[in-house]
């Protein structure tokens, strides 16, 4: 057979032995390079058995090289010298020197002994006697290179039927050795009395173990297990975590447990334990299937803390929810795939309290609400198809409560685009139809049918042209509209009927003029912007009956400039005669650019009941307007405004730049609206107290520094409320790191209260060892 030496990356010569109290740097092993044979051979493996394990097949052949190869037959041996090479299938054994007993089938490797095994990983040692296939034997002076850059050595090893090492006097780390003075500890190495590597079940086992940073033993443990670097999933305990002050849950430390099922699912379980509060048990399943996927999080704990009731910032006062005795959560999520047009799936969030959540921190405390749905979805050629039902559980007790927010039961999305008629224009056809049930408040079911038709041309001049027509229509059936979100004044019927037809038409035209400049390396832009819109006038007055559940938000930005609705939904439409204009500018050149928008709304019917400062006050709007520039590579800035003309004040603005030079990254932005809505109500019922639309001015300003340097990095950020003339949140963090070790710290500061939880401030460090993983202290 044709005879192909092993490539691999030579290393440098290492010649000391290792004793029991050498460091890892001092291990010394040396690749041994290929040279052409002078004599090599093939056996067939009944004649010579190297490898006896499910990777070598016992008809594969063992195949050596060597410079020098002498047969004893007084005594039955075979000696290989000098370059020696022995491989079979993926293993490779390489010495100085190997000497086979035919009788015994013993195989006696010496000096610069190395192994390759079938996993990557590579055994040197100085002396190595094995049998029984290599499944059996001993080697002294090893040096193991596990990948990943992690390394382990032992002054003796002893294998056992070729599934379990064990290894006296072990050091093992992921961290470079000094390539000046090999004798120096690396920054960092567990130091045993014994080791076990279990290689069946890819598992290490330390005994009596020391953990030294900078050669100085800082931790001791009587007994340490992680899984072999080479493992991708293996069971067995991960990183325990210690907490010495929480303001819930007082000292606390998590001890988890990761457990390989399958090869399709695994289970981590964690345990709590709290000098405040009772302990919780928590877990994630994750399930691969053939067809789709599932994961489960939950956990249950016994809370023992009371709550009491609080004013929130409506001056109602409001119940806490009170988490004491048997608690727990669930966050499942689930998807399936039922052919390649349609799957099905379900997210289900859902837990006995906030405060619970707050009191464990489980992830997701700190929004506004929980959300759950279950789905079916099909995609087509230009269209889509969604069935779901959705359910909500509020989180901030100060604003939402549970009874006010609605449940979709179901809700039905269909979109379609279809391809170019003969007229050259394309049809799409939209609806989302539900029916939302709350508790206490308006309950609604909605049909809807939205047609659209588009029709681009354009002329020999380079003028572009786009005529739409749209037809919205909505059917409601609705209940208790007196009640929030509507609170209708005059509106007292159960199952009133009431719906709206609105036909639009809309004429866009865009008519760019370019130039070159700066022979042919720079590109400049102008191009005026026209779009005539008529619909009849819908008044969209707060008292007439419609339901309103998805279009409390209107935004008039230079990014709905060119809409044809601004309402965020469909339950209100944008009717009546209007004109947009606008210019839109850009130059660009040798990587530099500047890009401008600049326009106007002006419209035949006023409507003053939309939200306050929406900017359609007058027959001509807000002037609204965006700039980006970008200078350099290293800087750019983009700010957007809508300026009122009439009362020459700015309705709304905001500025946000980023510079990013070597070593250094600073960004900024601030934002200014003199008021904004939040769209939830507090109501005592009791006293049939209408609470108004809850507004405040936004005037805020944030930033941040962050700077970096080789190994190390650090950086600031800050965020301050200027019309409240408070912070909002500051933090720092710092950190290290390098091949094998990190350690960052951060400091982080919250002014603002949610729910029942206050301001606090949060002190974290967290430190990485490689091929370990990370633990903190908070």
């Amino acid at each position: 057979m044709a005879l192909r030496p092993l490539q691999r990356t030579s290393r440098p010569c290492r010649r000391a032995s290792l004793s029991a109290a050498t460091a890892l740097g001092s291990i010394i092993a040396c690749s041994v390079l290929l040279r052409p044979t002078a004599a090599w051979a093939q056996f067939r493996p009944q004649q010579i058995h190297f490898h006896a394990d499910t990777h070598s097949s016992s008809d594969s052949p063992a195949t050596f090289q060597a410079d020098k190869v002498d047969y004893n037959d007084t005594d039955h041996t075979v000696t290989w010298s000098g370059n020696v090479q022995v491989w079979q299938d993926e293993r490779v054994l390489r010495a100085d020197q190997i000497v086979y007993d035919r009788d015994t089938g013993v195989v006696t490797a010496r000096g610069n002994v190395a192994t390759v095994q079938s996993d990557g990983t590579v055994l040197y040692a100085q002396y190595a006697e094995l049998s029984g296939g290599m499944r059996n034997g001993v080697m002294l002076h090893v040096y193991a290179d596990m990948g990943d850059n992690v390394k382990m050595a032992a002054n003796g090893l002893r294998r056992t039927n070729g599934k379990v090492n064990d290894l006296s006097r072990a050091v093992y780390t992921a961290c470079e050795i000094c390539a000046k003075d090999k004798t120096r500890a690396p920054f960092w190495q567990f130091r045993a009395y014994g080791a076990t590597q279990d290689v069946e079940h890819s598992k290490l086992d330390f005994r009596d173990t020391y953990v030294d940073i900078l050669g100085i033993p800082v931790f001791y443990m009587p007994f340490f297990s992680m899984p072999d670097p080479s493992a991708k999933r293996q069971s067995g305990f991960l990183m325990p975590g210690i907490t010495p002050h929480d303001s819930y849950l007082g000292t606390y430390f998590t001890i988890p447990y990761y457990w390989v099922i399958n090869d399709q699912s695994d289970l981590t379980v964690q345990g709590l334990f709290s000098t405040a509060t009772g302990p919780q048990i928590s877990g994630v399943y994750r399930q691969a299937l053939n067809f789709g996927s599932l994961n489960i999080r939950g956990g249950f704990a016994y809370d023992t803390h009371h709550n009491l009731n609080y004013t929130n910032g409506f001056g109602n006062r409001v119940s806490s929810g009170d988490p004491h005795g048997m608690q727990g959560h669930i966050f499942a999520r689930g998807l399936f795939n039922i052919d390649e047009h349609w799957r099905a799936g379900a997210n289900i969030n859902l837990a006995t309290s906030a405060n619970y959540m707050r009191d464990y921190r489980v992830q997701g405390y700190g929004s506004e609400m929980l959300s759950s749905n279950a789905f079916l979805e099909g995609f087509g050629t230009g269209a889509y198809s969604r069935l779901d039902a959705q359910y909500y559980q509020g989180l901030n007790q100060g604003v939402i409560h549970n009874s006010d927010l609605p449940a979709a039961l179901p809700r039905y999305t269909y979109s379609f685009v279809g391809q170019p008629d003969a007229l050259g224009g394309r049809l799409s056809v939209n609806t989302t139809d539900f029916y939302v049930r709350r508790t206490t408040g308006a309950s609604d079911q909605r049909g809807e049918l939205q047609l659209n038709w588009d029709r681009p041309f354009h002329t020999k001049a380079g003028e572009q042209f786009l005529l739409t027509l749209r037809l919205d229509s909505t059917l409601y059936r609705a209940s208790k509209l007196y009640q929030l979100p509507n609170y209708y004044a005059h509106s007292t019927g159960h199952g009133m009927i009431s719906g709206m037809v609105l036909p639009t038409i809309a004429l866009k035209t865009n008519w760019p003029f370019i130039r070159s400049f700066g022979h042919g390396r720079g590109t400049q832009l102008i191009e005026p912007i026209v779009q005539a819109i008529y619909a009849p006038n819908t008044g969209n007055g707060t008292d007439d009956g419609i339901p309103n559940e998805d279009s409390f938000a209107y935004e008039f930005t230079d990014s709905t400039l060119f809409s044809l609705n601004r309402y965020q939904g469909t339950d209100r439409l944008d009717g009546g005669l209007r004109a947009n204009v606008g210019v839109h500018a850009n130059w660009t050149w040798s990587g530099h650019e500047v890009d401008f928008l600049v326009g106007q709304s002006f419209q035949e019917h006023i409507e003053h009941d939309r939200l306050p400062y929406s900017g359609l006050d007058h027959h001509a709007s807000d002037v609204v307007a965006r700039a980006r520039v970008s200078p350099t590579q290293y800087f750019s800035f983009t700010s957007r405004m809508r300026y009122d003309p009439y009362t020459s004040q700015i309705n709304f603005g905001d500025a946000l730049f980023n510079l990013n030079v070597p070593h250094m990254r600073l960004n900024g932005g601030y934002i200014w609206e003199p008021i904004t809505p939040y769209y939830y109500y507090a109501t005592n019922y009791q006293t049939n107290d209408l609470n108004r639309l809850y507004t405040t001015r936004t005037s805020e300003l944030s930033g941040g520094v962050s700077v970096y340097w080789d190994n190390w990095h650090a950086s600031i950020f800050s965020r301050r409320s200027l019309s409240r003339q408070q912070f909002v949140s500051n933090g720092v963090t710092a950190g290290y790191s390098n091949d094998c070790f990190g350690i960052d710290f951060m400091y982080l500061k919250q002014y603002t209260s949610i729910g029942g939880i206050q301001r606090y401030s949060t002190y974290l460090v967290t430190l990485s060892l490689k091929s370990l993983g990370a633990f903190g202290v908070k």
